[in-house]
């Protein structure tokens, strides 16, 4: 499989803001939805947001209104613009693809300090 590659992660301090961006390594057609998955420290892995190729939108109660998903359906790259971040943001976050197949990324560590 097509691996994803994500940048954009880091530490930063509560109330700062980060913006992740993912894309594939190689080209991929027919990629349907995209979306962006965060797994902290002994939890489960869990939704952040999703979008279509139509550009419709899914967020976690969560995150809504403080983060915003968009994508560039010509590079079939996904960003994560994230505001307002706060301490419980701190996670692995791992960016996905629907397409022929699913695609995962490897995944880039978001670390917010209270």
């Amino acid at each position: 499989q097509v691996p994803l590659v994500e940048s954009g992660g880091g530490l930063v301090q509560a109330g700062g803001s980060l913006r992740l961006s993912c894309a594939p390594s190689e080209t991929i057609f027919n990629i349907r939805t995209m979306g962006w998955y965060r797994q902290a420290p002994g939890k489960q892995r869990e939704l952040v947001a999703t979008i279509t190729r139509l550009g419709s939108t899914n967020y976690a109660d969560s995150v809504k209104g403080r983060f915003t998903i968009s994508r560039d359906n010509d590079k079939n790259t996904v960003y994560l613009q994230m505001n307002s971040l706060k301490p419980e943001d701190t996670a692995v976050y791992y960016c996905n693809a629907d397409g022929p197949y699913i695609y995962w990324g490897q995944g880039t560590q978001v670390t917010v300090s209270s």
